[in-house]
């Protein structure tokens, strides 16, 4: 950086969370500079995940104040010592999960041991940097504010660490670039990356929230030709059908009656409501759909007894079961032994298995050259006085993903 004047403290507006569960504060905070292997960013969007929704909720009063949110799209504005391949301008989206590329994990290849955690600074809920556990975000009484995953995008600008920063291509709208930091990533990738769906097979998608849906997209990206959506919410059938009719022909609840035949079209090709269907398990359903269980299925809720269906209701003997969902409480599953034993398998997935550097640039061609459609899953708009309004719309289960404009 010989010859440039050095990054200084920036003043900005950013919603700071200051105790468990309490209505957000927009208010000004100060941005300290980068310091080695950081890098400063302003953030244009960011978006509100469950995760976030975890987050704001704990009781664990040490950890505020704190600056939250994971889910973003920005501009470089300044880089610290030792940052290379990123400069000022520079289009990005920050990660919760880092790659290096230096690490085991990180350069895993092999189809069979491939993994996204990187152990070089590994994934964590610290309060500051990864690297030195210190803050850059103070408010205007000099006191400091905690970070969140190492992104904390909830404010105007904030610093991330530069094997967390993702660079992508001209072109990419910024609130498809803003999903593709979680949750779009995380449904596509599963279905993409670690299922590698195959063409002509069958897919259950149990929880059509963002997760799902994007699993959805992935799964017909993959050229799946039967999507079966599940989902309790009785008002998740006018959602599906309003969001997903562009994806495929037709969608079909299935309740005591068999289900009808989709003609043409990829895409959702069934919709399930299993309040809708008495005592009858919904694999008993699914089996008989499937002539006798889909070839993959993705469990997006976080429900010990919704991943127990998904397990049931794939394929003896090749079936496949992607666990994307989050159980706070860390329950057990139960799954029937005898299928295990029948070949029957489950896989974890954390980020839908992808790698931020090498799979999110992969995903932004793909939305540019309309192969992901995720801009369907905006279903709100707000601007940063405003995100209270974002909390209460998941809250209330009115919103997908409600997209949050930092400057408007």
């Amino acid at each position: 950086m010989a010859g440039q004047s050095l990054p200084k403290p920036i003043r900005c507006k950013a919603a700071v969370c200051r105790a468990s569960g309490e209505p957000l504060v927009v208010e000004e905070i100060v941005v300290d500079p980068p310091r080695a292997y950081e890098v400063r960013i302003k953030i244009v969007c960011t978006s509100l995940c469950h995760t976030d929704i975890t987050v704001w909720r704990s009781n664990v009063a040490s950890k505020f104040p704190r600056i939250i949110g994971h889910e973003a799209f920005g501009v470089v504005e300044s880089v610290g010592e030792h940052v290379s391949g990123f400069v000022t301008g520079d289009a990005v989206v920050p990660t919760f999960l880092g790659q290096c590329d230096a690490c085991r994990s990180c350069r895993s290849s092999s189809p069979e041991r491939t993994t996204n955690m990187c152990t070089t600074l590994p994934l964590s809920d610290s309060l500051g940097m990864r690297r030195d556990g210190t803050v850059r975000f103070r408010d205007l009484q000099g006191n400091p504010l905690n970070h969140c995953v190492g992104v904390s995008s909830f404010s105007q600008y904030t610093v991330v660490d530069v094997n967390q920063l993702v660079k992508l291509g001209d072109g990419v709208p910024p609130k498809m670039a803003c999903l593709l930091g979680c949750g779009a990533s995380t449904g596509v990738g599963a279905a993409w990356r670690l299922a590698k769906v195959e063409p002509g097979s069958s897919v259950a998608i149990f929880g059509l929230g963002t997760v799902g849906l994007a699993a959805v997209q992935g799964a017909k990206m993959c050229g799946a030709s039967k999507i079966i959506g599940v989902d309790l919410n009785p008002d998740k059938e006018e959602v599906g059908k309003s969001i997903l009719l562009s994806i495929s022909s037709t969608i079909y609840l299935v309740a005591s009656r068999p289900p009808k035949r989709q003609r043409k079209g990829m895409g959702v090709t069934d919709f399930i409501n299993p309040s809708q269907l008495g005592e009858t398990p919904v694999s008993e359903v699914i089996g008989a759909m499937t002539g006798g269980g889909v070839d993959y299925s993705f469990e997006c809720i976080g429900v010990p007894s919704v991943m127990a269906d998904a397990f049931r209701s794939t394929k003896m003997g090749t079936g496949m079961t992607i666990i994307l969902g989050f159980n706070e409480n860390n329950e057990p599953v139960a799954l029937p032994s005898l299928e295990l034993l029948h070949g029957k398998r489950v896989m974890g997935a954390f980020f839908g298995g992808i790698k931020p550097k090498t799979d999110i640039p992969i995903l932004a061609k793909k939305c540019v050259n309309n192969e992901l459609e995720l801009e369907r899953l905006v279903t709100h708009e707000v601007g940063l006085q405003d995100i209270n309004t974002a909390f209460d719309l998941l809250l209330q289960k009115k919103s997908l993903r409600c997209i949050i404009w930092m400057v408007k």
